[in-house]
Order: C-alpha cells, then sequence, then structure tokens
C-alpha cells in the first residue's frame, strides 16, 4: 500500500496518534508518506515532526507561533505557511491522496471542502465539519464519488457495524457515551465544578476542548449530527446509551431484532489505522482485547437534565437548519470563556440556549451562509463577555 496523507491538526492527540500509526504500519513494510502538517501554535512539538516526516508542506495557524517558529527553526526542504487560508490552499493540493483532518471546530470546515473539491478521501475526526455543514459535505462527496471515512472511536464502529448492510435494515444506531467524569454527580454537585475536574476525563486523552465538550456531554450531541450525515439516516433512529467501560464503541439495531457492536480497548490508534486503510484491515501491534480484564460490561440511561447540551444537540438536529451553526459557534465561544474562568461549568448551555433563541432559523445552509453565521455568532459573544 502506497499512500500519501496531509494532516491537519497533527500536534493535537488525534495528530500525533496519526503519526504514530504511520509510524507502525511503515514499520510492516507499507509505503505512507506525510505530505503535510500542521499546527496552531504546539512549534516545538511540529518542528520535532518536521525532522522526522520531512513533509513538503507544514502550516502555522497562529501568527505569533508562526514568526517565533521562523526565528527559531530552518527546514529549507519545508515550505513552512502561515494562517488558516493557508491550511485550506493546501487541503486543495494534488500532492496527496487522503486528508486526515484533526483540526479542532470550525477551522476544520473550508480545508475539507477545498480537499473534497481537488478529489481527495476524507478520514474525518473534525465532527464540526459535518455539524454545521453536514447536507452540504453530502452533496460535494457524492458530486465528487469519494469516501468519507469518520475516526471518531464511535462513528468508526457504526461504520465497521453497517459493513455490507443495508441502512434500510436499521431500525436503530445506538452511540455509546463513557458520561465523563461527571456520570454520577448530581446538578448540586456540578456546581462546584473547576476546570482541573472537568479536564479529567476518566477513559480518553484528548485535547482541552473536546475534554470540557464530553463532560458536558455536548460532544456526543456533535456526535449524534454527526451520525446523522455519515450514515444518512433520522435522528429520531439515533439513539445515546451510558456505557462506563468505553469498550463497546457504538451497536446497531436492526428491524430483525438483532444487534451489532464494535469492541476494542479505548486507544485512538485502532480507528485512526481503520480509517488510513480503509476498507483493508492490517495487522498492528497495538493492544487487543483481554476479555479477562473485563468482568462486566454496564449501560445506563442518559439523565438529560443534568447533561443539557446532548439535549440541545438532538433539537437543534431534527430542526435541520441554520441553528447548528450557532449552536456550534456558541459552544466553542462557552467552553473557551469557562476555560478562561470567565462562566462556570453549568453556564455553559444556558449561554448555547439564548443564543439559539437570539438566532432566527433558516434553511440556507450554502458555505457563504454557514460562515457569515459563524462570525456574527462569535462577534456577538465575545463582544458581550469582553464587558
Amino acid at each position: 500500500m502506497i499512500k500519501k496523507v496531509s494532516i491537519l491538526g497533527s500536534t493535537g492527540s488525534i495528530g500525533c496518534n496519526a503519526l504514530e500509526v504511520i509510524d507502525s504500519l511503515n514499520h510492516n513494510g507499507y509505503d505512507i508518506k506525510v505530505i503535510s502538517l500542521s499546527t496552531n501554535s504546539s512549534i516545538s512539538l511540529l518542528s520535532e515532526q518536521i525532522k522526522k516526516y520531512s513533509p513538503e508542506t507544514a502550516i502555522i495557524a497562529d501568527k505569533s507561533a508562526y514568526k517565533e517558529f521562523k526565528s527559531y527553526f530552518s527546514f529549507p526542504e519545508t515550505e513552512i505557511l502561515y494562517g488558516e487560508d493557508s491550511l485550506s490552499e493546501a487541503a486543495g493540493r494534488d500532492n496527496y491522496d487522503l486528508l486526515i483532518t484533526a483540526l479542532v471546530g470550525f477551522s476544520g470546515l473550508k480545508p475539507t471542502i477545498n480537499a473534497i473539491n481537488s478529489g481527495k478521501d476524507i478520514a474525518l475526526a473534525n465532527k464540526e465539519t459535518l455539524v454545521v455543514a453536514g447536507k452540504l459535505i453530502n452533496q460535494l462527496i457524492d458530486k465528487n464519488k469519494l469516501k468519507l471515512i469518520p475516526i471518531d472511536s464511535e462513528h468508526s464502529a457504526l461504520l465497521q457495524c453497517l459493513t455490507g448492510e443495508d441502512i434500510n435494515s436499521v431500525s436503530k444506531i445506538i452511540l455509546t457515551a463513557s458520561g465523563g467524569p461527571f456520570r454520577t454527580k448530581s446538578l448540586e454537585e456540578m456546581k462546584s465544578i473547576t476546570v482541573s475536574d472537568a479536564l479529567s476525563h476518566p477513559n480518553w486523552k484528548m485535547g482541552k476542548k473536546i475534554t470540557v465538550d464530553s463532560a458536558t456531554m455536548m460532544n456526543k450531541g456533535l456526535e449524534v449530527i454527526e451520525a446523522k450525515w455519515l450514515f444518512r439516516t433520522d435522528v429520531n433512529k439515533i439513539d445515546v446509551l451510558i456505557h462506563p467501560q468505553s469498550v463497546i464503541h457504538s451497536m446497531v439495531e436492526f428491524v430483525d431484532g438483532s444487534v451489532k457492536a464494535q469492541l476494542g480497548i479505548p486507544d485512538m490508534k485502532i480507528p485512526i489505522q481503520y480509517a488510513i486503510t480503509y476498507p483493508e484491515r492490517i495487522k498492528s501491534g497495538h493492544s487487543k482485547m483481554d476479555f479477562n480484564l473485563f468482568n462486566s460490561l454496564t449501560f445506563e440511561a442518559v439523565d438529560y437534565e443534568r447533561f443539557r447540551c446532548l439535549k440541545i444537540a438532538y433539537d437543534v438536529t431534527r430542526d435541520d437548519s441554520t441553528s447548528s451553526v450557532v449552536m456550534n459557534a456558541a459552544n466553542e465561544i462557552a467552553v473557551e470563556l469557562f476555560l478562561n474562568g470567565r462562566i462556570d461549568f453549568l453556564s455553559i448551555p444556558g449561554l448555547i440556549e439564548k443564543e439559539l433563541d437570539r438566532h432566527s432559523a433558516s434553511s440556507d445552509t450554502d458555505l457563504e451562509n454557514i460562515i457569515n453565521i459563524d462570525k456574527e455568532t462569535r462577534a456577538y459573544l465575545k463582544e458581550k463577555y469582553s464587558k
């Protein structure tokens, strides 16, 4: 297998894991070339990655980090670019086969669209792209006859369960959720949650934004919307079930009552490798399941009163409008405010709800309108909370 891969968000958790997967595959006789890498501001790690993988291009999104990088590092064989526009431009080039998009939040949208328009298959870890523009992305994927392969463990599990199946025979898609660090806390106890508390996920090691989203269960809400577009199904067929052990990554129930589940240890390298090698399965050195270590697998219903963000996401995706853009932008701002100590943990869903109430939902989900609504939402909230 010879493949040229670009990784946007290479210094984040998914990006670093993807590079480890590539190392493992190449060690076992495959030939995967890293064409481009990117970071927001982690320039020391990016410099190490450039030394190791010698990409044609590296992009730094943050301006001050770019200037610092240019002052301290020199890589004559690698083109060093700056800014989000460069992310999109590099994604639209013809010098690679597969885009792994591990960017955080809305920033993943334009590069993904450019990559699709240039005929590239997408390995998607940036769920917000489908949250804000699922209909548009599917139209472009169909037009260009490309593959959109999920990296999220839950959606990778669903893809594996649905392989060879008729989507019309599915009665229910079941996304599992660990429940995060506050699964057993009461609303009263959740009033005193600190940033450190929210960043202590019991099962997964992730970036700050996605870890807070997991704590509020907004991340699961984003995954509900992502599943709707990935598998082109009615949101009323998508359920969420708490599964604290994070061993069953998701399940599919069929009309005859049969249920398929995909199991594995909580290690992102497994779905990342599946996305890179899809539709093949290739032997890996990743840890395997030892069922002797799991005496029981348990399940619980979601408490939507304690985890209002998940309910918000369900309501938004049933609406099927620009509300999803507002929800996503408001959530990103709310998480940033929480991490900076500006609002408390339980204020996150309230902020999102107020912003949705302020928005006049529209069915106009073309790219220009999506970008304008995102910008307006962020500008309004930043001005409101700057006082």
